[in-house]
């Protein structure tokens, strides 16, 4: 930090998983208390940890640098530094003099968490001010479980922070936004990581409810489509360049816009619309998950499902499925579509997750840091919480075991994404591309398509697998000290709309997490 003299009334605003100008409300209140400093920090525990990837860099890097851009513009450019969040602070509270410190109230990992406690362990030791404002609708502290929809409602409805007219310069050096390579990162294989940065989100979402979200409720299932049809929205509300307040604001207009129409283009709009604001509230039942029970970072929700899958772990089978060489061809093209570009549809997830667990027999834990590293999107809160499900571990939800050549059948006919990204069965007539064991030797032959030699085989018999998964589960959600904990789990997180139907999904989860205790893949939901 540049400045030798302290400067009066100084307002951090640091800014962390909230990259943008529009609907931030620590930034909006800071510039009405005194001269702003924006600042964002390069935490080597963060991007070095197991859950953090290149991939997610080159989405946060172009990030950072519009938001120093627009930032610059009002006056004053954002700052970055490199270091942990107590030390950088301590530096500037030493040559800057006290401030007041500003930012989100974050969800996140156990790293994030910890981080934040000892923020607020320092600043209560030296007398710094510390305003953490919600992001989402997510509660912490006290809840009343049963109205946690009307509260989320609420917060929802609540006005746009505006953006600030203008910021004062400061003397301060605005430092390097680093690179990959600068930070240790790899750059990956890469193709077609989505633009990160508040205009992008804005184009985003402008394009999705205008033009590519009319057949979303039909579309968004199938890899063929949803790459077009879905929102694409999440990696923008994972990294905070648009607000979920924002997004909704505008889906609601949308809807107004559309309701007064008749007529087929009318009722696609309709359904379509309403059913991508129904993620949106999804957003925030499952985030608010990890925010009253972290724990489920690390353990099962029912911990009797800790001890399943322990000793039946396969390096062989894990790595198979991490490469996308399962012989399954659909898995595979998923796995090596999500290497190379950062998005699956929820559909495509819930299978991939479902083979890795029930066929593949893989503890979630196991598959958590491959997932999140692949996912833009990475919301903790909705990442441990889907994990868990599909792998059923929850006790509460039914078990969701996919036939992958089923999936494939009924998503992708023709194999269209199977030839994009499974090269080795590109040249299969239809009858055998989602099949490819099943072709005769002189078709393998003619296509070069040689099963065991080019292409795996299955690396196991999905109804032999999925009928073992499926009896295991069962027998363990039978004991009676695991439905006394399924019956917690369900009065803990269950959703309140479906009390009547114990024994059906569930997908909300309302509760509370210590309100000392702070910390969000966003896993798409469908978005």
């Amino acid at each position: 930090m540049a400045p030798t003299h302290p400067i009066p009334n100084l307002q951090v605003v640091w800014f962390k998983r909230d990259l943008r100008i529009y609907d931030h409300r620590p930034l909006s209140r800071a510039v009405e208390r005194g001269p702003v400093l924006p600042l964002y920090i390069v935490e080597p525990d963060i991007i070095g940890a197991e859950d953090f990837s290149g991939a997610h860099w080159r989405f946060i890097r172009p990030s950072l640098a519009e938001l120093r851009r627009q930032l610059a513009d009002l006056g004053q450019p954002l700052v970055v530094r490199r270091g942990g969040a107590v030390e950088t602070f301590d530096r500037l509270r030493q040559i800057a003099g006290s401030f007041t410190l500003w930012a989100h109230q974050e969800t996140g990992n156990h790293l994030t968490f910890d981080r934040d406690v000892a923020v607020r362990s320092w600043a209560r030791e030296h007398g710094v001010e510390v305003h953490e404002c919600r992001q989402h609708g997510v509660v912490r502290g006290s809840l009343d479980r049963d109205n946690w929809a009307r509260q989320w409602r609420s917060f929802m409805n609540e006005p746009e922070a505006a953006a600030p007219a203008a910021l004062k310069p400061l003397p301060v050096r605005p430092g390097r936004i680093p690179t990959c390579d600068d930070v240790g990162l790899s750059r990956g294989p890469y193709q077609a990581i989505q633009d990160g940065g508040e205009a992008a989100a804005h184009r985003t979402l402008n394009s999705f409810l205008h033009r590519r979200g009319r057949k979303y409720r039909r579309e968004m299932s199938s890899p063929l489509t949803a790459f077009r049809s879905c929102s694409r929205i999440s990696p923008h509300l994972c990294w905070g360049t648009i607000s979920i307040r924002r997004v909704r604001n505008a889906a609601i207009d949308r809807q107004k816009e559309v309701s007064s129409r008749s007529g087929a283009e009318a009722g696609d709009w309709k359904k379509s619309l309403s059913s991508f604001e129904s993620r949106l509230h999804w957003n925030g039942h499952f985030i608010q998950k990890l925010e009253s029970a972290p724990r489920i970072e690390h353990e099962s929700f029912i911990p009797a499902f800790d001890a399943v899958r322990e000793d039946g772990f396969d390096q062989d089978r894990f790595d198979a499925w991490a490469a996308g060489e399962t012989g399954y061809p659909l898995v595979d093209a998923c796995m090596r579509a999500l290497r190379a570009t950062g998005y699956l549809n929820f559909r495509m997830r819930a299978m991939i997750v479902s083979f890795a667990a029930y066929d593949l027999w893989l503890d979630w834990r196991r598959l958590h840091p491959v997932l999140a590293r692949r996912w833009i999107d990475y919301e903790p809160g909705i990442h441990f919480s889907q994990l868990q499900m599909q792998s059923g571990t929850t006790g509460i939800n039914a078990l969701r075991i996919y036939n992958p050549t089923k999936q494939a059948r009924d998503l992708d006919p023709d194999g269209t994404f199977i030839r994009r990204w499974v090269p080795e069965v590109r040249g299969l007539p239809g009858t055998y591309i989602h099949t490819p064991w099943l072709a005769p030797p002189q078709v393998q032959r003619r296509t070069g398509c040689r099963i065991g030699r080019r292409y795996p085989k299955p690396i196991v018999k999905h109804e032999t697998a999925a009928r073992r998964a499926r009896q295991i589960i069962g027998n363990v959600r039978k004991e009676p000290e695991v439905r006394r904990q399924a019956a917690e789990v369900l009065e803990e997180h269950g959703s309140r709309r479906r009390r009547s139907q114990r024994n059906r999904p569930t997908t909300a989860s309302p509760g509370t997490r210590p309100a000392e205790g702070p910390d969000g893949g966003q896993q798409s939901l469908g978005l």
